[in-house]
């Protein structure tokens, strides 16, 4: 894993930063605030970005399409129309790791409302050009939640997954 782009979305405290630059990947971060993770993490690429009113902020001017990472990972986080750009941000063999709240969290707390709750098997869904290496839906504690996780890898046509954070993934 030392060397891969990793991508924080929505990363808040820098937690997840801070733990892949410590395993030597290269760190981005986005969020709308970036001022707690630049406590934590001042040496990582910070983006200060409204991802859900602006453009995307990780473009590649090359092409003209969002850059490439090795790993994306997003907690805690759910805006349905930037699924397509989450996706299209993963380098070949990369791998998204996604957990957020599901269907069933109104039952026990916040976030309650459907636009911010996974419905069943959602992730899959949006998952389905990945390779699927673990998924999750359902009830955690503590605290008291219920989530969805995935763990993908997009696949490079030829089906085997070749990436340093595919190869540690599986």
């Amino acid at each position: 894993m030392p060397g891969a782009r990793m991508l924080d979305l929505a990363c808040g405290s820098g937690r997840h930063l801070l733990w892949f630059a410590q395993r030597g990947c290269q760190v981005t971060g986005v969020d709308i605030d970036t001022t707690q993770a630049r406590g934590v993490m001042p040496s990582a690429r910070l983006l200060t970005a409204d991802i859900e009113n602006g453009p995307w902020p990780l473009m590649d001017h090359n092409t003209g399409r969002p850059e490439k990472f090795d790993l994306v990972v997003v907690t805690n986080y759910l805006w349905r129309p930037l699924m397509p750009t989450i996706l299209d941000s993963l380098a070949e063999g990369g791998v998204l790791i996604y957990e957020t709240f599901a269907a069933g969290n109104e039952t026990v707390g916040r976030p309650a409302r459907p636009d911010f709750l996974l419905r069943h098997g959602e992730l899959l869904d949006v998952c389905k050009q990945l390779h699927i290496v673990a998924f999750e839906n359902g009830f955690v504690a503590p605290p008291e939640r219920f989530v969805q996780r995935v763990v993908a890898i997009n696949t490079p046509h030829s089906g085997a997954p070749d990436s340093p954070v595919a190869r540690y993934a599986l």
